[in-house]
């Protein structure tokens, strides 16, 4: 039996229509997608470490969905952050002093700096690669790809500038989930973009709590 016969068996019950919701024919997918992705984002928003795991069950949600719409750098992005979640995990679990867990902080401006500097390059290159590849949204898709990216890379580093990168991100995704009829991961990405911001008033709160260095860590006063 061939590989993608095996897949395509695997994956076939997620792509199973559940609903209607408007124009989107909602799927355990999209469903399931929906779930983990409103659970990993408050686990964010509370700082808590188990939104590693519950990401990494989001991702294959919506890898199995975004392949589907034929967004293929929104799926392959779902990939890229398995790999960073487990990375993240570990850092936030052993990155601190003496193999501590890691404290939120700033990102050096020198990197912000950077990182949005490389936005543009990514941006043109994914949106070329996409174009060839028949991406349904390949601007839009690799503008987002670019900043969720960004923002995995802060996140990983328990960096409070990462809610900047999901906002912006966010910002587009609610539209273009709209338009491409994936009605329901719209409303999650409107709840996403609600959440985000609680998590940047908490994460500020936090951090004003005590004095904080640029390399990522909080040291109580």
């Amino acid at each position: 039996m061939a590989v993608s016969d095996v897949l395509g068996g695997l994956i076939a019950p997620l792509n199973q229509e559940l609903f209607q919701l408007g124009q989107d024919a909602v799927t355990w997918a999209e469903l399931l997608g929906f779930a983990t992705g409103a659970v990993c984002v408050w686990l964010c928003v509370r700082a808590s470490v188990w939104n590693f795991p519950v990401g990494i069950a989001n991702n294959l949600f919506f890898l199995v969905l975004f392949w589907s719409a034929r967004l293929y750098a929104d799926a392959a992005l779902q990939v890229v952050y398995l790999v960073l979640a487990a990375y993240g995990w570990l850092i936030w679990l052993r990155g601190g002093d003496q193999r501590s867990r890691r404290r939120m902080g700033h990102v050096p401006r020198s990197v912000l700096w950077v990182l949005l500097a490389l936005l543009v390059p990514v941006t043109w290159g994914l949106t070329v690669l996409l174009t060839r590849a028949h991406d349904s949204a390949p601007f839009w898709d690799a503008l987002t790809t670019a900043l969720s990216l960004a923002a995995q890379w802060l996140l990983n580093a328990k960096q409070i500038e990462n809610w900047y990168f999901w906002i912006a991100a966010d910002l587009v995704y609610i539209p273009l989930y709209f338009a491409k009829g994936l009605d329901l991961t719209g409303i999650v990405y409107v709840l996403f973009l609600a959440m985000c911001l609680i998590g940047w008033r908490s994460w500020r709160r936090e951090l004003a709590t005590g004095s904080v260095t640029e390399a990522g860590r909080a040291v109580t006063a």
